[in-house]
């Protein structure tokens, strides 16, 4: 084995053992999310100081943005959250809506939006972002199948995060997972809404959720409802279906059988 290969596998090992070093430090610095059965899978929460990839289909770009909003409203603890997104994002899944933020329960005063001209642009400026302390996250949003993104990009981001506590969240659209040094990997679905009120046209956001990947737990797949006014995932709620009203015209069964008997 040549040198300049022994040099490069030693680095490999040094980073490696920075990483799981860097578990051990920031294993209990976790987030609940307010769901029972996800955050007993994660062992209490959502890890901070980690990175965590989100995958959707290409039509599913919108659940899964709202999704990530989520995790990042939970995570950020009122610090500004950082927000990349490559310049050609708003042509395929158009721009992102601060009031629609806002409704989910994220302050839009605290959101920087970063359009990238290019992926390398996008990770370079996500992996400097990931390195300030005064952020409470970062949402990484990258379209489509990215040779840049591979795991040694990935362990840039995951050393950043350790060194800092911010948290990195991985939106990946229309991609294919590959390995990485993610701390979870989500897969994404929109599931149907609840009826609402009868003054509001919308019901709560759901998300058809499948966990693909739990560094130090079980995977799974559930429901997840989320709460605009508590800002925190939850159980589906059970809502009670209409009962029809019997038409006023037609005799009652119970005096009609008496009739006949």
């Amino acid at each position: 084995m040549s040198g300049a290969r022994i040099s490069a596998l030693a680095t490999l090992r040094s980073q490696i053992e920075r990483i799981e070093t860097a578990e051990v430090v920031h294993h209990h610095d976790r987030v609940a999310l307010g769901h029972r059965e996800v955050d007993h899978a994660l062992k209490g929460g959502l890890a901070r100081a980690a990175i965590h990839e989100v995958f959707c289909e290409g039509r599913q770009g919108a659940a899964a943005t709202g999704f990530v909003t989520g995790l990042a409203g939970r995570v950020t603890m009122r610090r500004p959250l950082l927000w990349v997104r490559q310049d050609f994002s708003e042509l395929e899944t158009g721009a992102l809506s601060m009031s629609g933020l806002a409704e989910l329960g994220l302050d839009p005063r605290r959101v920087v939006m970063v359009r990238a001209a290019d992926v390398e642009s996008a990770l370079r400026t996500s992996a400097d972002a990931l390195a300030c302390d005064a952020l409470g996250a970062v949402v990484l949003e990258l379209w489509g199948e990215t040779r840049q993104f591979d795991l040694v990009a990935s362990r840039k981001l995951t050393l950043a995060a350790q060194s800092s506590g911010a948290t990195g969240l991985l939106l990946r659209m229309a991609a294919q997972p590959l390995p990485s040094t993610a701390e979870t990997r989500w897969m994404l679905r929109a599931a149907h809404s609840p009826p609402g009120p009868m003054w509001s046209a919308w019901g709560a956001p759901r998300f058809d959720v499948e966990l693909l990947r739990n560094r130090h737990g079980p995977c799974g797949r559930w429901i997840m409802e989320w709460k605009c006014d508590e800002c925190q995932f939850s159980e589906p709620s059970a809502y009670p279906q209409p009962v029809a009203a019997a038409p006023a015209h037609r005799s009652d069964p119970a005096v009609l059988q008496r009739r006949v008997g």
